[in-house]
């Protein structure tokens, strides 16, 4: 069925301004918990690196699975009811973060958040895309990511000065409430109207035109996972700290080349937008790995960050150009449960490479599964070639 223009005029400005709002919240709540979780299991827990590894990726496994599920209920039902329960899952699993006492019960909280994070971002990723007209989905999804990544550049900073402040549970009693902060903000949102998918035969769960650009974000967000679980670890081990700083400052270059660099995907198109991404992620993650100085990793992060910026919205058009609108929200699901299967690999993978090679050579792993990613899309990736809109 038609909609009217979503996101068309002041209003719809305003509307897309309150979710970019709501999203930060969300994800400053996603962020503050990663500098904690890995030491909270190696300390207060007294359990292992693989054990952190665990903790910090089982996030994904539920998220996972909860993407596909929730993009395909959004084309049917709207994207403003999945990203209600997914910011209040969010919240669920943070109350269980502070009451967990050992790690199978941490990991439970961790399933469960990860979920709600997995619908919430399908939600408004997909609900962001029905706001952009005109050639502009990448720039639009750029945009977004700046508020994904402004609460993933915050929630680090906010989460080590709120665990030396005051301990864990001020952390844990953060990430719980701020995605029902996310959902006051977005409960009177009146939400765009998209063509809805009501065909009898449905879209399939996960769209072919998916497992190309999935997998090249699968190989990319391996690294990402690996530098959530573990940069802190590392600088640590070699008596220099400053491992949220590191972090914080990945997630600052996401933010400011987002910003500044929104447009390439749309400008150089989404194939060589993603394959220069990965590159230069690879080019981050050895830096870390063989500099050895804080401020040489913080560069390191910086330019991992530069790439890691591209290479979403650039993989997501290529399936956006590749899908009719009725089936956009199944396909940015699945399309984004590659992201969460990457980290779901990756900070296990870490662990087990940090057990057996160093943490150095974490970061070295993460390097090759980017560069991996690069030449996956360089030679495989779709042509990102428009499919008419339905009007």
């Amino acid at each position: 069925m038609a909609g009217a223009q979503p996101g068309a005029g002041p209003a719809g400005r305003a509307s897309t301004t309150v979710l970019f709002a709501a999203t930060l919240l969300a994800f400053v709540a996603v962020g503050a918990a990663l500098p904690a979780l890995s030491p909270y299991v190696r300390g207060p827990l007294h359990s292992s690196d693989l054990a952190a590894g665990i903790v910090v990726g089982c996030y994904a496994a539920t998220s996972v699975v909860a993407r596909p599920f929730a993009g395909r209920f959004a084309d049917r039902r709207g994207r403003r009811i999945v990203f209600i329960v997914g910011a209040a899952l969010m919240s669920v699993g943070g109350l269980l973060y502070l009451v967990a006492g050992n790690v199978p019960e941490l990991v439970l909280g961790r399933l469960i958040a990860g979920a709600g994070e997995g619908a919430l971002y399908t939600a408004a990723a997909t609900w962001t895309v029905d706001a952009a007209r005109g050639g502009r989905e990448g720039l639009a999804l750029g945009r977004f990511g700046v508020a994904v990544w402004a609460g993933l550049a915050l929630g680090p900073a906010v989460g080590a000065l709120l665990r030396s402040a005051a301990g864990y549970d001020a952390v844990w009693i953060l990430t719980a409430t701020l995605p029902l902060a996310a959902v006051a903000l977005t409960w009177p949102l009146a939400e765009p109207a998209p063509e809805l998918h009501t065909d009898p035969v449905p879209h399939p769960l996960v769209p072919r035109a998916t497992w190309i650009p999935g997998s090249a974000l699968l190989l990319g967000n391996i690294g990402y996972g690996a530098l959530a679980g573990f940069v802190v670890l590392f600088l640590s081990s070699q008596g220099i700290g400053g491992g949220a700083v590191v972090f914080t400052a990945f997630a600052a270059a996401v933010v400011l080349s987002r910003l500044m660099l929104g447009h390439v995907p749309d400008r150089i198109g989404p194939r060589r937008g993603g394959t220069l991404a990965a590159a230069i992620e690879a080019a981050g993650f050895m830096i870390i790995a063989l500099s050895g100085s804080l401020a040489s990793r913080v560069v390191g992060a910086a330019v991992v960050g530069i790439g890691f910026s591209l290479l979403f919205p650039s993989l997501a058009l290529l399936v956006v150009n590749a899908v009719p609108d009725s089936g956009r929200g199944a396909a940015m699901g699945a399309f984004s449960a590659f992201f969460d299967a990457g980290v779901g690999i990756g900070a296990p993978l870490a662990g087990v490479v940090a057990t057996t090679s160093g943490y150095a050579a974490v970061f070295v792993m993460a390097a090759a599964a980017s560069a991996l990613g690069a030449l996956l899309t360089a030679l495989r990736g779709y042509s990102g070639r428009r499919l008419p809109r339905t009007l």
